[in-house]
This record gives C-alpha cells, structure tokens and sequence, in this order.
C-alpha cells in the first residue's frame, strides 16, 4: 500500500522535466540572438582598434564612425609606436564588410583615391597564416601621405603622385614566409623631394611579378634623376640591387641628393636593401 505513492513521484519527475525544457531552450536562443547583434552592431572603433594593434600603430583609422562591417574614418600613416609623427589621406575612406566563405569580403572607398570602382579584397585566415587576394583595378594616392611613415620619408618628404594597377594580386602569409601571385604596377608621376630644388625629378615606374620567386623592377620613365634597380623576395625578405643618378648636365644639381639616397661611386649612388 506505501508503494503506490513513490511510483507516482517517480512519473512525475520527467513531466517537470520537459515543461522546463521549453526555457532552457529560450534562453540558448535569447543568448545566440544576442551575440549576433553585438557581432552586427559592433562599433568602427573596434575595427580601429584591431587595425592599429596589428600594425604597430602604422596604419590607424581616426574618428571611426558607424560599426564594424559598414564605416568610415580618416586614413592615418606614422612611423609606428614612439613615432612623433603622422600624415592623413585626404578625406576620409569608407569600408563595406560582408562574410565570403571562410572569410571576409572587404570594399574600400577613398573619396581622394578611387573615383571608379572601390578596391575589392577577400581575406581569408587560415591555421598558419592569411591570404589576401585583391580585385584587379587601378588607384591614385598621394605620395605625401607616405612621409608619415617615418625613416626616409619623413625626411625625402616626397611630393607627387602614385599609381596602382593590379593584375591577379594576392599576397599570401604562411609559417612566416611571403607567397605572392599576379602582378602589381606603382607609377610615381612628377616626384619632388624638399632635399632638392629641382622640381619635379622625374617619372618612374615600379613592377611587381608574383611566383616561386616574387620579383621588382624598378625603371626610370623621365626626369634628371635617374633611378634603376632589381629585387626579388627571399621568405619574407625583399633583397634590392639598384643605383641612382643625374642626367646629362644635373649632376651639379642633383650631388647632395645623391649622397643621401646611397653609397656614392663615382656619378652613381648605390641602393641596397636586404
């Protein structure tokens, strides 16, 4: 007769059960829907933040405004940590963020920089490095921004103004090596420098060759200073052989800045890097 009242207990036990299920799974769903909006609406500054972290403070992203995965903020270059100096694009650049498989899709707008199409990117990690993979098109930035970057900029001071044409480009981090595939070209149109008061130096033009080996060239397409020059990346090492001198009749002119770019030999200055 005692045993009929512990059997019904026992029986009850899983109704609880079950009519407590229906909130556990409530709050799982209230917590899911509640990170995804913080990972949607995560501010600009974040990005900023992450940016800047990741590049020692060379490239940071002032004033950010709007979230993570559409912004905008003024572009700015230094010479990294104790740095005391800094320049800025002009204007400011604006991002669009969208999830592309594994990765990311990113498009870039610089209201200086792009007046075509934006600059179209994918980056995608990987257990042992990144690859980042960038749309074939053409930019124009100027070549002050770069004298924020420190050493020798910040001294050369350059003027003028830098093309960028991509063919193919992706450039590949793994286990501390650097895989590049496709092509870059940099034109350096009109370039000046406050170390000479002959304005402008000339036109040059640099090529950027993917592969096993990753080359760059370096050739002079007008101007009194004459610039030349291979190089080709070892691991994640640019190794760079080049020389620099005046045109018929600038040596004169062109002698101090000469004796800043390299080692002088004879007429020439000798550029090496790695």
């Amino acid at each position: 007769m005692n045993a009929a009242p512990f059997k019904a207990s026992k029986r009850a036990a899983p109704t609880a059960q079950k009519e407590r299920a229906p909130w556990k799974w409530a709050l799982a769903g209230a917590l899911l829907s509640l990170i995804a909006v913080l990972i949607l609406a995560a501010p600009a500054r974040w990005l900023a933040t992450t940016l800047a972290r990741g590049t020692g403070g060379v490239v940071q992203l002032q004033d950010a405004q709007g979230s993570v995965w559409s912004g905008s903020a003024r572009l700015v270059l230094t010479g990294g940590a104790g740095s005391q100096g800094s320049t800025a694009l002009p204007g400011r650049i604006h991002w669009k963020l969208r999830p592309a498989g594994l990765g990311v899709r990113a498009q870039l707008t610089a209201e200086c920089c792009t007046p075509g199409e934006p600059l179209d990117l994918r980056i995608t990690p990987s257990w042992n490095g990144a690859r980042l993979a960038l749309t074939d098109g053409k930019t124009a930035w100027p070549a002050a921004v770069l004298t924020g970057l420190g050493t020798p900029w910040n001294t050369i001071q350059p003027q003028g103004e830098l093309e960028l044409s991509t063919r193919g480009l992706s450039v590949e981090w793994l286990d501390g090596r650097v895989i590049m595939g496709g092509s870059a070209e940099f034109t350096a149109r009109h370039m000046s420098s406050r170390l000479s008061t002959l304005q402008p130096l000339g036109s040059y033009r640099m090529t950027l060759t993917g592969g096993d080996s990753p080359s760059l060239d370096l050739s002079t397409l007008e101007g009194a200073l004459r610039l030349a020059g291979k190089g080709q990346w070892v691991g994640s090492r640019l190794r760079f052989s080049g020389e620099a001198s005046a045109a018929p009749g600038m040596e004169t002119q062109l002698a101090n800045l000469l004796n800043i770019i390299g080692r002088r030999q004879g007429e020439r200055a000798i550029i090496s890097l790695g």
